[in-house]
């Protein structure tokens, strides 16, 4: 089986399946459903372009899977030399080796092992737009109908089961001032400084961060003003904001940052969930159980800070985690994932869904 995970990571990798590059998006598409002959291929698309597949045993698609093994077969631009898989050490270099091709030709290769024999239904979601939020790819099929009782995204985790992961939320901020000669501030009202007030109650409810903690943070990304001139008094200010909250904050976040910037006009552009799925969860835990079986030691439960497709699960109640092979280098010049993780990783995935009831 290594050698077959090995040589389907590196057909995956060698697609540039960058979003500039629609005809590559197929491309990997292509290169995927030429190993899922044999089962019934849905396919969707949207007018952006951003093709993403579900694969499943039968004729008829479920009302609902027991299980969806959910996997982006996109990446984020790297150098040419990145697009050839290189085995070296024990690791397996190259852009989309652990983000997330490898775990994605895993899923693929358990996925057409298991399908046709397990009791239950599962589902095999390929897509190519997670790099840049999910809305063509996984949101897209959840509008089509497609759900599961739980869904696993091979991302990143070095065996860890990330069942949290914190929301976003994308906003501008503006104020307005009186324009005024530089010379004569008294006649204006500065909306830069104004916007001073503002900063002043990020800092004191949201203290940047200096070491990892589990909290929601405010990222201040740009402060700008239309004003060019130097002795002006500017009448307006922007203030773009990046947050990111816990889920526990949830239902509270966007009525706080409304109160907290009182005075000010905003403009919520993105509010993504969060991801939460509850760490007791049935299915958390034969994963758990699934990882101690295989490598002799249970999975930890972990939280992450990004997000993932599972958020738009978890955004119409359906539970699943993000949980993947070892290594590290993620969007990186030096991208890798260990070659023995994925062996176990295929074997951990097979102990889950054979012991499921």
């Amino acid at each position: 089986m290594k050698q077959q995970i090995l040589d389907l990571s590196k057909q995956l990798m060698a697609v540039e399946s960058i979003d500039s590059k629609k005809d590559k998006l197929q491309e990997v598409i292509e290169v995927a459903k030429k190993h899922l002959e044999g089962f019934t291929i849905e396919e969707f698309i949207n007018e952006n372009k951003r093709p993403s597949i579900l694969a499943y045993a039968g004729t008829t698609r479920p009302e609902k899977f027991k299980i969806i093994l959910n996997a982006h077969l996109d990446v984020v631009s790297g150098n040419p030399d990145q697009y050839a898989g290189v085995e070296k050490d024990g690791k397996l270099y190259g852009r989309g080796a652990i983000d997330m091709k490898a775990a994605g030709a895993v899923e693929i290769l358990i996925f057409k092992e298991l399908a046709k024999t397990l009791p239950y239904p599962i589902g095999l979601q390929l897509v190519t737009d997670e790099e840049i939020g999910g809305y063509d790819g996984t949101q897209l099929q959840i509008k089509k109908g497609v759900g599961a009782d739980f869904v696993i995204a091979g991302e990143p985790t070095s065996f860890g089961i990330n069942n949290k992961a914190k929301g976003i939320v994308w906003m501008n901020v503006k104020t307005k001032g009186i324009a005024a000669h530089g010379a004569y501030q008294w006649k204006g009202e500065s909306a830069i400084l104004k916007m001073r007030d503002m900063v002043e109650s990020i800092v004191k409810e949201y203290p940047v961060l200096t070491k990892e903690e589990w909290r929601t943070t405010v990222n201040i990304a740009t402060i700008e003003t239309t004003n060019t001139t130097y002795n002006k008094v500017p009448d307006n200010c922007l203030m773009k904001l990046d947050i990111r909250f816990i889920p526990e904050d949830w239902d509270t976040i966007k009525d706080k940052l409304t109160k907290m910037f009182t005075g000010a006009e905003l403009e919520f552009l993105e509010v993504e969930p969060p991801q939460i799925t509850d760490e007791n969860n049935t299915y958390v835990k034969a994963l758990q159980a699934a990882t101690g079986v295989v490598t002799g030691t249970p999975s930890d439960v972990i939280v992450k800070h990004g997000g993932s497709d599972i958020r738009h699960f978890n955004g119409v109640k359906q539970d699943g985690v993000t949980f993947g092979p070892i290594g590290e280098g993620l969007h990186s010049d030096n991208e890798w994932v260990d070659i023995k993780s994925l062996e176990q990783y295929y074997e951990i995935l097979k102990e889950f869904l054979t012991k499921l009831k």
